[in-house]
């Protein structure tokens, strides 16, 4: 008899990771592509990267779709357009050739993976930003809006802050500290304006290229840039306020433990984030209990496949898989 399958998929602003396990939560394959943010790359992009990825994870153990008895697709953007949903919600069905799936936003892989399904918080500081939390039968989210008026904390808010300040720091609204030095070295300028180009340009400044100024942004607060650390720490402070607006929206009760744990890209800056994150948690809610995530979202994804299945396994802890 064949081995059972179960599908994750886990889609990002940047990236989407595909991983295939068995029914013990043996993970027998994994791929990644670019991203399935459907306004990126629109709805025929979603469905092309979710078939390459699928076929890539079946093509490594020599199965077809058929074998999957269960699969969840995470996808960015699902749920915050009921039009656009609607499509995306049948995609996998395409896909697949059968209906044996489910798809949701993907904040449910971030809370699947960290907190292998269990009762918590997780907060996605990737390319955009979120919270999304269960208690119970309870689920809620909070954040994620959007780039152009949301998604605090999230590498993209972050590097539009360092862009911003550079802006600031070239015609002398504030004083020039190592953000200024290190964007011009990163984009090679000889006139500060010239930035506009790498920022407005034709097939430039994706939200992904943008996001990923963030690690230059973080490499100034390291050097010192004040107004750097400062973004850091408002960035800490945002996600705070997410997590927070999730405790109180899930019912946990004063003097209860709030289990918490963390995905995405942003939380890469260790301490310059997480530091200015854990303290504004702690003066938010005492109840907070910060956890190392468990294992990698597009793993979540999967392990929540198996739940959906109604198949309960035993997973070993393991932070390194992330």
């Amino acid at each position: 008899m064949s081995q059972a399958l179960f599908l994750g998929v886990d889609g990002g602003g940047t990236k989407t990771r595909f991983a295939l396990v068995d029914g013990v939560g043996t993970l027998l394959a994994e791929a990644q592509l670019g991203t399935t943010y459907h306004p990126q790359v629109g709805l025929d992009g979603v469905r092309r990267i979710l078939g390459e990825g699928v076929g890539d994870v079946l093509a490594q153990v020599q199965r077809n779709t058929g074998d999957i008895v269960q699969a969840f697709f995470g996808l960015p953007a699902y749920g915050e357009d009921s039009r656009a949903t609607a499509t995306l919600q049948a995609i996998p069905a395409q896909v697949l050739g059968h209906d044996r799936y489910a798809c949701d936003n993907d904040m449910v892989c971030g809370w699947a993976g960290s907190l292998a399904c269990a009762d918590g918080i997780n907060i996605i500081a990737g390319t955009g930003s979120m919270g999304y939390g269960r208690r119970g039968v309870a689920a809620a989210r909070a954040g994620g809006w959007g780039e152009a008026f949301s998604d605090e904390g999230s590498a993209y808010w972050i590097a539009i802050q360092g862009l911003s300040a550079f802006s600031r720091m070239s015609d002398g609204r504030l004083p020039r500290g190592p953000l200024h030095a290190l964007l011009r070295a990163h984009f090679n300028l000889d006139d500060d304006l010239d930035i506009c180009a790498h920022v407005y340009g034709e097939g430039v400044g994706t939200r992904g290229d943008l996001a990923r100024l963030s690690v230059q942004v973080a490499q100034a607060a390291r050097e010192g840039d004040a107004v750097a650390i400062a973004i850091f720490e408002r960035a800490g402070e945002e996600l705070a306020t997410i997590a927070d607006a999730l405790r109180i929206a899930l019912g946990f009760e004063t003097g209860e433990t709030v289990p918490l744990s963390y995905s995405g890209g942003a939380f890469s800056a260790g301490e310059l984030l997480m530091q200015p994150f854990q303290t504004a948690l702690a003066a938010t809610h005492g109840g907070f209990e910060l956890r190392t995530p468990l294992h990698a979202p597009h793993y979540g994804a999967a392990l929540y496949a198996l739940r959906l299945a109604g198949t309960r396994v035993e997973i070993p802890d393991s932070p390194d898989y992330l």
